[in-house]
């Protein structure tokens, strides 16, 4: 497979990570810098900009140390006992209170309510979505995803009305994780996370890293912070009530499953070979 030939690949290992630095920091000082440069009056701007660039430099650091020491581990599943008790947790968590609140968020809500509030997060996911695709060197993507931005944040009426589909600008799905994949950096293994669900130790530093790019967590007000982080969760968890329909056998097993195979379908673009395509 594309993915496996890209990760195999021994100097790609070795330096991937950190070519991957160089280029988020050339992210920042032809991006983020020259806006800033533009924006200097704007106060919340300029603290926003000062904690993306303290916090990448923090979590660059560890997330190095954390995946070098991963990618040693050829076992997809190692720390499956303890990914199974939280897992149970999260399940039961998911069961007594995220569901039936999720579920009433969809009966609850009109339609239209609750895509205005999909597009919302949706269009301040576009800026994570833009720093990832010119990280992964795709910079066509870059202008769509940055275009999208800009109109459904002005016209949309701060992305609540997406305009930009409208007018051909696709969404594209990209994060830290799959930038880690795109260079070369190892999955590490299969991971739960309390609160969160599944994922590997890569897409946990990146998922932290995606944080770091999300303006909303610098909101000076906490409670404004957890009340959108609150609504996302919900929102994220009513779109995808009609998929629990489909699971069966081991839940654990067949939520390992599909996030591991939908991760290395989006790492790889959705160019992942039949193994069994000759047959």
């Amino acid at each position: 497979m594309i993915i496996y030939t890209m990760m195999g690949s021994e100097p790609v290992r070795k330096y991937g990570f950190l070519a991957f630095e160089t280029t988020l920091w050339k992210t920042i000082n032809l991006i983020v810098l020259p806006v800033s440069q533009g924006l200097q009056r704007s106060t919340v701007y300029r603290k926003y900009l000062t904690k993306i660039q303290s916090n990448v430099v923090t979590w660059v650091l560890t997330g190095w140390v954390l995946l070098v020491c991963s990618s040693n581990a050829f076992a997809v599943d190692p720390w499956e006992d303890t990914n199974r008790r939280i897992f149970r947790f999260n399940d039961y968590l998911d069961t007594l209170v995220v569901r039936p609140v999720a579920a009433t968020y969809s009966t609850v809500l009109p339609r239209f309510v609750r895509q205005g509030v999909g597009n919302f997060f949706s269009n301040i996911d576009d800026i994570n979505v833009t720093v990832n695709d010119v990280l992964q060197l795709k910079l066509d993507a870059a202008v769509n995803d940055s275009g999208r931005f800009f109109i459904n944040s002005t016209i949309g009426l701060i992305g609540i009305l997406d305009i930009a589909s409208s007018l051909g600008l696709e969404k594209n799905e990209e994060d830290f994780g799959q930038t880690f994949g795109r260079w070369g950096v190892p999955s590490g293994p299969y991971l739960v996370i309390p609160g969160l669900g599944p994922s590997t130790v890569r897409d946990a530093f990146g998922f932290v890293l995606d944080s770091v790019f999300n303006p909303l967590q610098y909101s000076d007000e906490y409670a404004s912070r957890t009340v959108l982080y609150v609504v996302d969760q919900i929102h994220n968890r009513a779109s995808v009530l009609a998929l629990d329909e489909l699971v069966f056998g081991d839940k654990y097993i067949f939520m390992r499953e599909a996030y591991l195979q939908r991760r290395e379908y989006l790492v790889a673009d959705g160019q992942i070979e039949d193994e069994f395509g000759g047959f």
